[in-house]
């Protein structure tokens, strides 16, 4: 657990770094945008693109929250119920843990999407989740666009990493998270919402709550059968 920990941590530490240091986003970001045409590769106005990739995840995320929430209050004596108790306990408080998480960091970075940026016909100027704004830049409100949210509910997903026991299922649970978390992180990209770095450090905080989830529904459920022995 420690070292888990401390990994993820300094993951963490380096990615900010790394991005604070080169400007790996906007070198990336200009292969998704026509300076031409001022317009971004995947047009947001794509009904079934952003039904497929946005609305209908959502949808899909909310439904399995709620189906889990009540086989976990309604159902627990089932025997399935009861084996996984622990795995589904984790799942559950990752899902809804991981996405309040990030969506409360966006509030606090205030950091800006690509589309709002000048570079990209906005009116933003640009700047990373550690930088200020220019004092001759006078904005109202905030943007709430580091990390990147809608993929933290596919990287929410990664929890099912605990749910199994048997290595081959626990790599494709994991994997499969993944990438549903950068399938969506990269429609968001592509239509000017986020930056690669937006999408990357939502993943690696996601791994970090769920490390910390599994250690605390752990330490829970030890402390209980201690109790009732």
């Amino acid at each position: 657990m420690t070292r888990s920990l401390l990994l993820i941590i300094l993951v963490i530490v380096s990615t900010l770094i790394l991005f604070e240091t080169y400007a790996v986003d906007l070198w990336l970001q200009d292969l998704f945008f026509d300076f031409k045409q001022q317009v971004w590769l995947v047009d947001r106005q794509n009904a079934v693109l952003k039904f497929i990739f946005y609305d209908g995840i959502k949808i899909a995320y909310l439904i399995a929250l709620l189906g889990l929430s009540i086989a976990l209050i309604f159902f627990r004596s089932h025997k399935t119920i009861k084996h996984y108790k622990v795995g589904l306990s984790i799942v559950l408080a990752s899902m809804i843990c991981v996405p309040t998480t990030i969506a409360s960091l966006k509030a606090f970075t205030n950091t800006p999407c690509p589309k709002h940026l000048q570079h990209y016909g906005g009116e933003y100027p640009y700047v990373t989740v550690l930088t200020a704004y220019p004092e001759s830049f006078k904005r109202e409100g905030s943007v709430r666009c580091f990390p990147a949210g809608h993929a933290s509910a596919g990287f929410a997903l990664m929890s099912l990493y605990f749910l199994f026991n048997q290595p081959a299922i626990r790599k494709t649970a994991l994997t499969s998270a993944i990438g549903l978390g950068w399938i969506t992180g990269g429609y968001k990209m592509l239509i000017g919402d986020h930056f690669i770095s937006h999408t990357l450090m939502s993943m690696e905080i996601a791994w970090l709550i769920i490390i910390l989830i599994k250690w605390a529904i752990d330490m829970l459920f030890i402390h209980k059968k201690r109790g009732a022995v």
